[in-house]
């Protein structure tokens, strides 16, 4: 499937060096469009054979004016968010720069952009867990007592793909257990239940952007760190479940590669605030409730800006801030996707 739906989705990838690292990823993306959100390397050498377009902060303001403000992060660079509105593809695959391909048990490469657009064009079924997991997948169905209403499914907006090698753990986690790996390859693919939160990463990740893409702003996150998707993927989860879609989990796999251990220490600081702020914010978007007439990904998370200023404005200035940085990224999103 993958060599013949290259007109269904841009590969979107925020890249701080150069481009080496795609000459691994030659076999998978060739036939694909990169979008490639650049900041630090001024002169970027496209390897022969790729479709690249690259964006940096200058365009970003070109194109929205002073309401690029709120995609240009803090240490000056482009957010990766932008990618994704200037992408014209129905779907949209992240994934981080200097991560690779993986290989199945059996030594064979993956491809991951082949699986997440099997995940994404097939339905899910949110509102009743099979305890075989994914029933559309070959080889599998409904299980005895799964009700008849319910195996049409929904359609899939987000796949969420897991990694080999480095786990993405929280950067305590990550420095109590630098020796850590993960080799586990667990061939399954499930749907994320209605009403269950979930930490989603950008190191792996495909979505429908025309369904749920005005929910993937990788905003001035909770933890102060620029371009952070946990705060997204709470975003994402809450108004696909308001609007009747699902999210998958599992399969395809990539390498997740090294992280240095400077860079760990570094992030503790900003890491320990998100411990904190989690005993709140999951409570929040686990009690949030969407009114009927917010029925598009704009107005949800319209909403959920406007009940962001309300309800957590009060306890800490931030997200006075954050509120005002998602009603900018929504008329950012809204004045290009016309």
């Amino acid at each position: 499937m993958s060599k013949a739906a290259p007109h269904l989705i841009d590969v979107v990838i925020p890249v701080s060096g150069g481009l080496e690292f795609l000459d691994k990823w030659r076999s998978v993306l060739q036939a694909y469009h990169i979008i490639v959100i650049q900041s630090g390397v001024e002169n970027l050498q496209i390897p022969e054979g790729f479709n690249i377009t690259i964006y940096r902060v200058s365009d970003a303001k070109k194109i929205l004016g002073d309401d690029a403000w709120c995609l240009i992060n803090n240490d000056g660079s482009l957010n990766r968010s932008f990618g994704y509105i200037m992408s014209q593809k129905k779907y949209v695959y992240t994934f981080d720069e200097g991560c690779l391909c993986a290989s199945d048990p059996s030594g064979k490469e993956i491809d991951a952009l082949a699986e997440h657009l099997v995940n994404l064009t097939s339905p899910a079924t949110p509102f009743f867990f099979n305890t075989l997991y994914d029933p559309y997948r070959p080889g599998t169905d409904f299980v005895r007592g799964y009700p008849f209403s319910l195996r049409e499914g929904v359609a899939t907006a987000v796949s969420h793909g897991l990694w080999l090698n480095r786990p993405d753990y929280d950067t305590a986690t990550a420095l109590v257990k630098p020796h850590e790996r993960n080799a586990r390859y667990v061939d399954a693919v499930l749907t994320v239940p209605k009403g269950v939160l979930y930490p989603m990463s950008s190191i792996n990740l495909a979505f429908d952007r025309e369904a749920i893409g005005a929910s993937m702003y990788n905003c001035m996150s909770i933890i102060e760190q620029p371009g952070d998707e946990m705060w997204s993927g709470l975003c994402a989860k809450v108004i696909s479940d308001h609007l009747g879609h699902g999210h998958k989990t599992g399969l395809p796999y990539i390498w997740n590669s090294e992280k240095p251990i400077a860079k760990l220490v570094s992030n503790i600081q900003k890491d320990t605030k998100v411990l904190l702020w989690q005993e709140e914010l999951v409570p929040f978007f686990s009690q949030l409730k969407l009114s009927p007439a917010s029925n598009t990904a704009v107005l949800a998370y319209t909403e959920i800006a406007e009940t962001v200023k309300k309800q957590l404005g009060p306890k800490d200035q931030y997200f006075m801030q954050l509120s005002e940085a998602m009603l900018c990224w929504v008329r950012c999103w809204t004045s290009v996707k016309k």
